[in-house]
């Protein structure tokens, strides 16, 4: 009877496998059938390729959201950081500052082409927002990046009087791996204690290499825009090591930072069959027991990037209504 009870029960188990659209807001998952689906997990072959096809969202076209292309003195021994400024009231004084940093999983992504983020932050809260062009992995590998992000920040307040900010009010944002960017950034100004950093704006970010590789994801979680193998693919290329590897360098991996009083107030959002799903729960709970004000928003049935599938959906508007609070409240 052992073998027939065996069989029926993997049947079962085969038959139960729920359809990962079952767990998709229906809103969501109509904009997503629409969304092109084509798009391959990055790696070494076809990174290039996907470079070369990333396009601009839809923007605005108003006066005061229009860029001004700048570069600002990058780190000692290295080039200069290449900026988008998004300025919508020039001339101001003690203003409010945002520094963005755009996502793209390490490996892809541009300041131009997520330029509607950065002209979103700039409407929502009236701060000067500079978008960075941080230098993608695999060619720059940690620190590069990071100090880029450094060295805008440290631009940001050295210039504030000239630049009409209030050094007080300035806070970090990124979504996805900009996320994770940004979490590297306010982790290293509390280490060096210089340039001080008011709030983090962390929307759905990638913050823990061990996700999709020692930490696996049930099947409804990563179906969706950014996979376990993609996920490999972004940290072991801006590491420098295999994501998951017993040690990775310092500072590197915001979820292996064992200390985490004393960073500044923090909103995070992220989808409950997003990938970053677990990690930035995680993570909110790890400041919040810190000491740090921490905010945490999860959307039910919301995969990762929904909010650029589709603007229009109720959880979407509900979702950046609830980001752009928390920046303004941060920045006030």
């Amino acid at each position: 009877m052992t073998p027939l009870l065996l069989s029926a029960a993997m049947a079962t188990d085969a038959i139960a496998a729920p359809d990962p659209w079952s767990y998709v807001d229906p809103e969501l998952a109509a904009a997503l059938k629409k969304f092109p689906q084509s798009v391959e997990d990055p790696n070494a072959r076809n990174l290039a390729s996907l470079r070369a096809g990333d396009a601009n969202s839809s923007v605005s076209n108003a006066p005061e959201l229009q860029p001004r292309k700048a570069t600002i003195p990058g780190p000692a021994g290295q080039k200069d950081v290449p900026v988008l400024i998004v300025n919508p009231k020039p001339g101001g004084k003690n203003r409010p500052a945002t520094i963005y940093i755009h996502g793209g999983g390490f490996v892809v992504g541009r300041a131009d082409t997520n330029l509607q983020m950065a002209q979103d932050i700039a409407e929502a809260t009236q701060s000067l927002v500079v978008s960075v062009d941080y230098t993608l992995a695999p060619e720059a590998v940690f620190p590069i990046a990071r100090e880029q992000n450094y060295a805008v920040l440290a631009w940001v307040h050295e210039n504030a009087g000239r630049l009409g900010i209030d050094r007080n009010r300035i806070a970090v944002m990124g979504d996805s791996a900009g996320g994770g960017h940004a979490a590297m950034l306010a982790i290293a100004a509390r280490d060096r204690a210089k340039y001080k950093i008011a709030y983090q704006c962390l929307i759905y970010p990638m913050l823990d290499d061990r996700t999709g590789s020692t930490h696996r994801m049930p099947p409804h979680i990563g179906h969706f825009n950014w996979t376990e193998t993609a996920n490999r693919f972004g940290w072991s290329s801006l590491l420098g090591v295999p994501a998951g590897s017993a040690s990775v360098p310092a500072g590197a991996v915001p979820a292996r930072t064992e200390n985490l009083a004393g960073l500044p107030p923090t909103f995070i959002g992220v989808g409950s069959i997003d990938l970053f799903f677990a990690e930035d729960i995680e993570y909110a709970k790890r400041l919040a027991l810190s000491g740090v004000r921490t905010e945490l928003l999860v959307v039910p049935g919301a995969y990762h990037g929904f909010d650029v599938v589709t603007r229009t959906a109720k959880l979407t508007v509900q979702f950046r209504n609830a980001w752009q609070t928390a920046l303004r409240r941060g920045l006030a």
